[in-house]
């Protein structure tokens, strides 16, 4: 038993010691890999190798407020931008998805989850819960799932995702890797998808839609 946090090279080595000469972890079966919902086949399946601990964190995308997208005036030319506020912003993912429906919430402000103010953390709350229930009141949707990175860019964008209905092998965290190997929806088929979220959002918290 320890009274302070682990340092990251304690944890680290905890890691390698588990590797074997080639510095792969040993594939965990009983875990993801063996639920029935796991994307791949496993009997090829192999960890890559166990690379060094490096020295710092990298930099991310707008670390530094004024390089961030958000010092920029909003771009109203942007086609997948469906619904904005004085705070906020949503769109949509146009470039292609495989499922239907995939938005990015972002604030205007530069910040992310752990620097977020306690005024604006509580709006997120209530736009998040508004946005989900949308999504999961749609048709061809069986859950809305919700994810938060930030490993490459500093400013809080956050991925929501609603989960194809009755496609049982999609469910839980495997969806992304399903998403990119499932046929592209159509544009307009997003875009209809899109619609009854954004007339939510307009009609209880205001802001504008840009569906027409």
């Amino acid at each position: 038993m320890t009274d302070t946090p682990e340092s990251a090279e304690d944890f680290y080595a905890r890691v390698e010691a588990a590797v074997d000469s080639e510095r792969r972890l040993p594939v965990a079966i009983e875990e993801m890999p063996g639920w029935d919902i796991f994307p791949f086949e496993t009997n090829s399946l192999r960890i890559k190798p166990l690379e060094p601990l490096a020295e710092t964190e990298p930099a991310r995308r707008g670390e530094d407020p004024d390089d961030c997208w958000c010092a920029s005036p909003l771009d109203l030319s942007d086609p997948g931008l469906i619904w904005y506020s004085d705070r906020w912003k949503l769109s949509l993912a146009v470039e292609g998805s495989g499922l239907p429906i995939m938005l990015w919430l972002s604030p205007l402000e530069h910040m992310d989850i752990s620097t977020m103010k306690p005024a604006w953390a509580a709006e997120f709350g209530v736009l998040l819960a508004a946005i989900s229930a949308q999504i999961e009141a749609l048709p061809s949707v069986g859950r809305a799932q919700i994810a938060k990175y930030g490993d490459g860019g500093a400013h809080l964008h956050l991925l929501l995702m609603g989960r194809p209905a009755r496609m049982l092998q999609l469910r839980g965290s495997p969806l992304l890797d399903w998403e990119e190997n499932l046929p592209r929806v159509p544009e307009a088929v997003l875009r209809a998808n899109a619609r009854p979220i954004v007339e939510e959002l307009v009609l209880e918290y205001g802001g504008t839609g840009r569906l027409g």
